[in-house]
């Protein structure tokens, strides 16, 4: 019998890679998404669609009890629905946990409860790393998240944490780039324009994860049938935000860059400002506070040694190959 998978937040970019990847693993994929949400990274006909009640707890079980009578249950759910950004800092915690508590209440309660569910959650659970010997972030460190998104996966985390037998995988990816993202795309975009904006003049120290490998951890940790883990995602490197920037650079043969160095002061001031005309547009901004929180870090580092023990993963993409790999993706679709 085919296997069903659910992705929640699968019109996003890292939901719709997931949702590809399960179809070419043959799954019957289930892409959990808003009737509202563009369908632009969803357009295989294989797909099914769902739109789920996560905030009222008595819809919802009716939702997924109906659909388990007609359908049989999801054996795995891959959890990527969240906010990561908002106009209010409480409609963080209102949709990051609060709804995620309302979705694993009402699959214990239903008794269809997935042999495997992977929550989405981010390495600024964690909160500030080691800004002195800039030493990687340990999972076994205690997490003192210092953003309201950062807040909210935790206080997921936790949840999940707390309920007996739940079969969850956590985890907690650093910055995730590749083809059809645009997030990085402006940065790219600023570079190819010659112009290249960091924040602070201390030490930086990045860390990222290619998409296509953080999709082949979700699929090792449900072919693996891992459970009650926690992991950190990334390539395992540590790379300087003026290393990050050479690597754009040469990718783009963009010969000469004016790199501008903000102080965090200033930059403090401007996110301050743009979260306020957020506020009177009554639309969210990414620049905003917590953007600034994650700006100011200095370290982003994190030690995949667990994740490298327990399901043998390997990168397949370092940052100057997949940085590479992703500026031709965007060349080719137009985006750059």
């Amino acid at each position: 019998m085919q296997k069903k998978i659910l992705i929640t937040g699968a019109s996003g970019f890292i939901g719709s890679a997931i949702v590809a990847r399960a179809l070419e693993e043959g799954y019957e994929t289930w892409a959990g998404i808003r009737s509202s949400s563009k369908k632009d990274r969803l357009q295989d006909k294989r797909i099914n669609f769902i739109d789920l009640n996560y905030s009222d707890k008595e819809k919802l079980t009716d939702q997924l009890r109906s659909f388990t009578q007609k359908n049989g249950k999801f054996n795995t759910i891959v959890h990527v629905a969240g906010l990561t950004k908002a106009i209010r800092k409480a409609d963080f915690e209102k949709i990051n946990f609060q709804y995620t508590k309302n979705f694993v209440d009402v699959l214990v309660a239903a008794k269809i409860v997935p042999d495997s569910f992977v929550f989405m959650s981010t390495l600024g659970a964690m909160g500030v790393g080691d800004e002195i010997d800039y030493l990687p972030m340990q999972c076994d460190r205690e997490p003192n998240p210092n953003t309201a998104y950062g807040k909210s996966k935790l206080l997921a985390e936790n949840y999940l944490k707390s309920i007996p037998g739940f079969p969850y995988v956590i985890l907690r990816p650093t910055g995730v780039y590749g083809p059809n993202d645009t997030d990085y795309l402006i940065l790219m975009k600023a570079v190819q324009k010659g112009v290249n904006v960091g924040a602070g003049f201390k030490k930086q120290l990045l860390s990222f994860i290619y998409i296509s490998d953080l999709v082949d951890i979700v699929f090792s940790c449900i072919d693996k049938k891992i459970a009650q883990k926690v992991y950190f995602v990334s390539d395992g490197e540590g790379y300087t935000d003026d290393e990050f920037n050479k690597i754009v650079q040469r990718a783009l043969q963009k010969k000469r860059v004016l790199r501008l160095k903000i102080p965090l002061f200033i930059v403090k001031a401007a996110a301050y400002v743009s979260e306020k005309i957020g506020e009177l547009l009554g639309k969210p901004i990414t620049f905003n506070t917590d953007k600034y929180k994650i700006m100011k870090q200095r370290n982003w580092t994190c030690d995949i040694t667990p994740l490298k023990e327990d399901i043998g993963f390997f990168p397949n993409f370092l940052l100057k190959e997949g940085v590479e790999k992703t500026i031709d993706w965007y060349k080719e679709k137009g985006w750059l």
